[in-house]
């Protein structure tokens, strides 16, 4: 009897886990801002904004075997924990479901509806990547064949980093300056790494400024982030 009731406490243990884990939209993919109409497209390849992408693509190849490119690298993870692993010595605190479980929903679920601003976008100019328009390798070769079905204007990762950036310098601002050097830096690391041009991960930003301020009207984002910033507080105040 007692071993059917560990089992029982550990399946429900685990459930609780994963549903932490599985993100939920404030908005929908209709509620946010369309990349397509606001953002000019990706540029020609006889313009100027392609030659500046031409450059900072080698500038990213002369990084690569320096101990920046092993960032860049460590930053081809695309998920809540890669943010957590580069955010949390900036803020003080260690971003996790067990520590900051206010903030971590906060953080899934609000960059999970940010990338809906990427989704139209990518799929209507549906733009080459780097390696694949010089046919070279990247820092990160396990993930070149499955991104070459995946448009590289804008660049989702940049987005993911830069929407996380601005929500904890809303929850706290003391740091934010180095908050968005971080942000920043992860969105650097697709150029490094050979998957984004520097005017991707440009656009990503702006995506990821747009869907940050359509986020706040939603009134469950508004809640949450409330609960989160009271969480932060709470637990920096313990460090």
């Amino acid at each position: 009897m007692k071993k059917h009731h560990i089992l029982v406490c550990v399946f429900l243990l685990t459930a609780i886990f994963l549903a932490a884990q599985k993100p939920h939209a404030y908005l929908s993919v209709e509620d946010m801002p369309d990349a397509v109409l606001y953002l000019p497209a990706p540029p020609d390849s006889g313009s100027m904004r392609f030659a500046y992408d031409t450059a900072q693509y080698q500038w990213g190849k002369r990084q690569r075997n320096t101990p920046r490119g092993q960032q860049a690298k460590d930053d081809a993870d695309y998920s809540i924990y890669r943010m957590a692993t580069i955010f949390s010595p900036v803020i003080g605190v260690t971003i996790s479901p067990n520590t900051t479980p206010q903030l971590w929903k906060l953080l899934i679920d609000a960059t999970y509806t940010a990338g809906f601003g990427c989704d139209i976008a990518k799929a209507h100019y549906f733009r080459p990547r780097p390696y694949m328009y010089y046919n070279e390798p990247t820092l990160v070769p396990n993930d070149e064949e499955s991104l070459r079905h995946n448009g590289s204007y804008p660049s989702g990762h940049t987005t993911l980093g830069w929407t996380t950036a601005l929500i904890l310098v809303e929850i706290c601002p003391q740091y934010q300056n180095e908050i968005m050097q971080v942000g920043y830096e992860y969105g650097q690391s697709r150029v490094i790494a050979g998957y984004h041009w520097q005017s991707d991960v440009t656009a990503g930003r702006l995506v990821a400024s747009a869907c940050f301020s359509r986020l706040h009207t939603s009134k469950a984002y508004v809640l949450q982030l409330k609960k989160a910033q009271k969480e932060y507080q709470r637990v920096h105040k313990t460090k």
